[in-house]
This record gives C-alpha cells, sequence and structure tokens, in this order.
C-alpha cells in the first residue's frame, strides 16, 4: 500500500494497521505528515482554538519502590533524611495559592510507597474535599492504583470504587512510558507491566472515570515501540463502553536525561524538534479516537509547542504553577497565565482556558 492510500484511510478515520502507520512513519515527509494531522484536527476539533489549564501539580510523597532509572526526584524508604509525605497544612496552603490564581485542580502524584494504602488515600481525598470541594482531584496514576490495590488486597476495580467515593474526579496517564514489558523492566523495573497498566485504565473507562494517556519517548525504545505503544492506547480506547470518557487526551513527551541512572548508563536525551513534530503527528493519525492531542511545552519548549500546534495538537496544557518530577531531569522551561495565552495567539490561534473535561471555563479576573 502506498502513502497515499494510506492517507485516504486515515481521513476517512479508519483505524490504520501498525504496519501503515509505521510506513508513514518512517517514509512520510514531515510536510505531508503534519498537514494529514491537521485535516484531521479539523475533523475532530475544528476551529482555531487551543485550549489551556490552571493546575498544580503536587506530589503525595516522594517514596517509592519502583525503581525508575529515568526519575531524579524519587527517594526509597530507608532515606529518611529525604523522605517526605505532604501534610495537609501543605495542602492547604497549596490549594490556596492554586484558587488565587483562577486554578481548579490538583494533579495528585506520588510514588508506589510501600506503606500507604488505600485507607490513607480515601483519607486524604475525603478531607481535601471537605476543605475544598471546589478543588478537583486529578490524582494517582495506573501504577500507583495497582499498587495501592496490591498492598490492600483489593482488586483494581474495588480500588478505584473506593477512590471515587472518598473525591477521585479523574485518573491521569501517567506512568505509562512505553507499554512495552522489554523496554518497562530496563527503564522501570518495579513499576507495573505494560498490561496492568492498561488493565487499570480498562476499569477505570468501564466505570465512567475521565483518563488521559501518555508516552515517554526517546530512552531506549525503537520507534516500532513507539507505534505499537499509539495501537495499544487506541485499541483500549476502542473498547470503552458508549457514552463513557475513556481517554480524553493524550500527551507524548520527550524524555529528559539530567542527572538520571539512565543517563549514567549511557542513555542521553536527544532532543530533535522536527522528531518531536513527527510524533505528535502520528499520535493524531493513528489515535483516531482520541479528541484532544497535547503539545508538550514543558519538555519541548515554547517554539516547538507552537509548530506544534500546526501539526495535530490542540492544546497546550496547564501553566504548571508546580511541577517536580521532570523539573528534576532538566526539563526549566515555564509559562504563567499570560505568557500561555500569548504562546497561543502568536500561533495564530485563540486561546481558551478549560478544565480537566475539556470544558470552557471563564479566565479569573487577574
Amino acid at each position: 500500500m502506498d502513502n497515499e492510500k494510506i492517507y485516504r484511510k486515515a481521513l476517512a478515520l479508519e483505524p490504520l494497521t501498525a504496519g501503515e502507520a509505521m510506513r508513514l512513519y518512517d517514509t512520510a515527509p514531515t510536510g505531508e505528515l503534519t498537514l494529514l494531522a491537521w485535516e484531521l484536527r479539523q475533523k475532530q476539533v475544528p476551529g482555531d482554538v487551543v485550549t489551556w489549564q490552571i493546575d498544580r501539580n503536587v506530589n503525595i510523597t516522594n517514596v517509592c519502590i519502583s525503581g525508575c532509572k529515568f526519575c531524579n526526584f524519587h527517594c526509597k524508604p530507608h532515606q529518611t533524611e529525604r523522605a517526605y509525605v505532604t501534610t495537609i497544612e501543605q495542602y492547604a496552603q497549596k490549594i490556596e495559592e492554586t484558587l488565587a490564581l483562577g486554578g481548579d485542580q490538583l494533579l495528585l502524584q506520588g510514588g508506589l510507597h510501600p506503606k500507604l494504602g488505600i485507607d490513607f488515600y480515601e483519607n486524604l481525598f475525603r478531607e481535601l474535599k471537605t476543605r475544598y470541594p471546589q478543588i478537583r482531584l486529578h490524582a494517582l496514576g495506573a501504577p500507583e492504583v495497582f499498587h495501592i490495590a496490591r498492598i490492600s488486597g483489593l482488586d483494581t476495580e474495588t480500588t478505584l470504587r473506593r477512590l471515587v467515593d472518598a473525591g477521585l474526579d479523574s485518573l491521569p496517564g501517567a506512568g505509562a512510558e512505553i507499554l512495552d514489558n522489554g523496554v518497562r523492566r530496563t527503564i522501570s523495573p518495579g513499576k507495573p507491566n505494560a498490561d496492568q497498566w492498561l488493565d487499570v485504565m480498562r476499569t477505570a473507562h468501564r466505570l465512567g472515570l475521565a483518563t488521559s494517556a501518555t508516552m515517554m519517548y526517546g530512552h531506549v525504545e525503537t520507534p516500532r515501540q513507539r507505534i505499537e505503544h499509539l495501537i495499544r492506547i487506541r485499541d483500549l480506547q476502542a473498547e470503552c463502553p458508549a457514552g463513557n470518557y475513556g481517554f480524553i487526551a493524550f500527551i507524548p513527551w520527550i524524555f529528559r536525561a539530567s542527572g538520571t541512572q539512565l543517563e549514567r548508563e549511557g542513555v542521553s536525551a536527544r532532543f530533535v524538534p522536527l522528531e518531536y513534530l513527527r510524533i505528535i503527528a502520528i499520535s493524531r493519525i493513528v489515535l483516531h479516537n482520541i479528541r484532544n492531542i497535547q503539545a508538550s511545552w514543558l519538555t519541548v519548549g515554547k517554539a516547538t509547542a507552537q509548530m506544534a500546534l500546526h501539526g495535530g495538537a490542540n492544546d497546550m496544557g496547564s501553566i504548571m504553577i508546580e511541577e517536580n518530577v521532570v523539573s528534576s531531569a532538566g526539563a526549566h522551561n515555564r509559562f504563567d497565565a499570560q505568557g500561555i495565552r500569548q504562546a497561543i495567539r502568536e500561533a495564530g490561534f485563540v486561546p481558551r482556558l478549560r478544565n480537566q473535561l475539556y470544558e470552557f471555563r471563564d479566565e479569573p479576573s487577574a
């Protein structure tokens, strides 16, 4: 099959095979790939609006036993001089600051803490919702849910139901990395495997929980494994019961190596803007059933993120009032509300503030 036939198939919103997607990724000129992605973006999200968000990434704890070689942030349970668990008083201060800046959400993530089971998270979510019922909790991730279920002696569905009852609003796509077990054994040996990540998300979709999906590329994976990652995300989305949210967004981001164990093992991060634009484009093309594709300005910078808006992305993500994990590996790009709006306008689009469900919000007065 030549590329033109694959283009027509993609424009008809028909699912591509892994071979067809790989052919485009390998051989299609970047101009053609991004034009196809732009046309698909216009089919799925018509117009010139680019969305953005105000939220804050807060780490529940830095203790983690997953052994991820790309993470400088975590510490082992025995490293008591570094280990912490965020207190309610600290949450209150961070939430007050977030609300003052017009934010509506906390992205709550922690590590796989060996002693924090379901009771801890239920108590935490209930306390935060009691104090701040207006704040959304976009919290945890598939690896954390799997871990909480395991150490609490529960199945995944029971764990998710209890977390939702306690105040969980949506589930981030964190911890996907590359959905290939060989890759995962190399870069995150203690983290749940690809099938377990997918199973948590499958259960979340069945329960009607809104989720997102991610891909961290640019380390030990092959281009074929990137494509297979996209196919697995797309195929899981196809299983989502009608009327449920499923994956509402997909966010690819590049591995940052500075100071990481992977870097010490000889794996370097090599950011090539053109490669990122091809990743964004092929994500839009393969993920025909996921509406929103986010440009990761945090890891690729303003200019590349702006270009991605012309090649398949329709969202610029959050201003991230606070972010610790990726920053600790060398991602130091920053935006405030004025900056992200200006960046969207400079790229030729109309900025619109959104919530986690991609519903438009009124912008804060200040």
